[in-house]
This record gives structure tokens, C-alpha cells and sequence, in this order.
């Protein structure tokens, strides 16, 4: 059973930042790629960033130069580093992960950020 736990978010002011993890249950190696996304109630889930088996990284557009994905292989953990964090980047933070063609989804953890 494949389990996503995330970690990390919480309240920062604006310019500051925070570093979420998401720890798998399996070798994070197994995915096809590892995302994450966020979501504002109302609105529809954004990705924000993605990083895929080989290591190739892409970025949405409001978060390049500021976010950082990265992984830890032995510690199957999935990171994203945010930095100069806007109050437009407030929402809930949700790692996905993709295997043999279905997805995984944690639980979310919630990044509130005070202008």
C-alpha cells in the first residue's frame, strides 16, 4: 500500500520561507514522477512543481526561482523548498506521486503565509 505523509507547513510571514517534506512508504524510485501541488478552497488543485523518475524538473511559472524541488532517495522523501513566500502562495500544499499509471495523493499540510 502506498502511503504519502507530508510535513512542514505552517505560518510565515511574507518574505520568509519553509521546507515541506513528504515521506513515501515505498522506494520513491517506483514513481513515475512525484508532484506537488496546492490548492485554495474554491479553486482547483495548481501544480506547482515536479520532479520524475531520471530527475528532470519543472516548474509552474509563479514559482520559478523561489521553490526548489529535491528528493532524498534513502529517506524516501520528497521536498520543496519555498522561498520569498508571497501571501498569494498560501494554500494547501498536497504531494501526488504516480505509479504504474495510478496516482497517490497525501494529505495535505497547510501553508499560511501573513503579509
Amino acid at each position: 500500500q502506498v502511503q504519502l505523509v507530508e510535513s512542514g507547513g505552517g505560518l510565515v510571514q511574507t518574505g520568509g520561507s519553509l521546507r515541506l517534506s513528504c515521506t513515501a512508504s515505498v522506494n520513491i524510485l517506483e514513481f513515475n514522477t512525484m508532484n506537488w501541488y496546492r490548492q485554495i478552497p474554491g479553486n482547483q488543485r495548481e501544480l506547482v512543481a515536479s520532479i520524475n523518475i531520471g530527475g528532470s524538473i519543472n516548474y509552474a511559472d509563479s514559482v520559478k526561482d523561489r521553490f526548489t524541488i529535491s528528493r532524498d532517495i534513502q529517506a524516501r522523501t520528497l521536498y520543496l523548498e519555498m522561498a520569498s513566500l508571497k501571501p498569494e502562495d498560501a494554500a494547501v500544499y498536497y504531494c501526488k506521486a504516480n505509479i504504474l499509471r495510478k496516482d497517490y495523493w497525501g494529505q495535505g499540510t497547510q501553508v499560511t503565509v501573513s503579509s
